[in-house]
């Protein structure tokens, strides 16, 4: 219930008590979505249910306020993204009326709906796939691509894998390195107030809420890593920052959405890695969420 006690502290009291209703439920509680003059709904695992309580555009701004501490112009950045990350390392998507300046999100008011994503780490979850990318040789990673369709859980086997990479593996004699992270969502490291609510491990360095090009150019310039990380790479900018690393002697470890090696060679953008004969390999998130690797350079 501790990560579940984190979020209700933001609801009012009459919906907090509704919710631990649910109580023999809420340990697979994956969601809360609450919406303006609608009823509360849980996700809890595959399953929806209705708390029977609808709640006011009144009580969505002050939720709101409370995520925010009272302050929603310190937390403008996160709110023109969408989504605030709050204390746990859990999310809150944001809808309401946005306002555009310039092609650029200025502001969401007149906020309609939120969405509790609720945060857990799964420690151990990456020991499959360290079988696939470590160079025990070189004490580093192979660079490699995780491979999956949205929902498989790709970003929590790469942050239990930096976890790892960045404490050391000592059964195997693997030496901890230092890791640099470019966090553009805060998927990884949901950092909050500039600490990391996801485990990381000692020697891993984070940049938070900036582009992965821009991001991972700073880290090599500024922290020394020997292998930097990012989630959902896709662009021109993302394929060109990676190219450089490789060429600074700096290994890499990325997701990207596909499921299958077709996938990424009719895509001209991610194509390029293997043009620029970057990747080593690539390991696919299968439907039962096993993994398979499905490309070794």
């Amino acid at each position: 219930m501790n990560n579940i006690n984190e979020i209700l502290e933001y609801f009012p009291y009459i919906l907090r008590k509704k919710i631990i209703e649910y109580s023999s439920k809420l340990e697979y509680l994956e969601e809360i979505r609450i919406r303006t003059n609608r009823k509360i709904l849980l996700k809890i695992g595959q399953e929806e249910y209705t708390v029977n309580y609808i709640i006011s555009s009144k009580e969505v701004l002050e939720i709101l306020q409370k995520i925010c501490d009272n302050s929603i112009y310190t937390y403008q950045n996160q709110i023109c993204n969408g989504f605030i990350t709050i204390k746990g390392g859990h999310r809150v998507g944001i809808t309401g009326n946005v306002v555009c300046k310039d092609g650029q999100v200025i502001n969401i008011s007149h906020i309609f709906s939120l969405n509790f994503r609720i945060a857990r780490q799964i420690l151990g979850c990456s020991k499959e796939l360290l079988k696939y990318i470590l160079n025990t040789r070189e004490n580093t990673v192979y660079n490699t691509v995780i491979l999956s369709p949205p929902g498989r859980g790709k970003t929590t086997i790469l942050r239990d894998t930096v976890r790892n990479i960045s404490n050391g593996i000592e059964n195997i004699g693997f030496k901890g390195i230092n890791v640099g992270v470019v966090d553009e969502r805060g998927e990884i490291a949901a950092m909050y107030k500039g600490i990391p609510q996801n485990d990381l491990g000692e020697r891993t360095d984070i940049l938070d809420n900036v582009s992965k090009d821009i991001g991972l150019k700073m880290l090599i310039r500024s922290m020394n890593p020997k292998v930097i990380v990012a989630d959902e790479i896709g662009t021109k900018e993302d394929i060109e920052a990676i190219n450089y690393a490789v060429c600074s002697g700096v290994n890499g470890l990325f997701t990207a959405h596909g499921s299958s090696l077709n996938d990424i060679t009719l895509n001209p953008i991610l194509k390029k890695l293997f043009e620029l004969k970057v990747i080593q390999k690539i390991v696919l998130i299968e439907k039962d969420r096993s993994l398979k690797l499905i490309y070794s350079q």
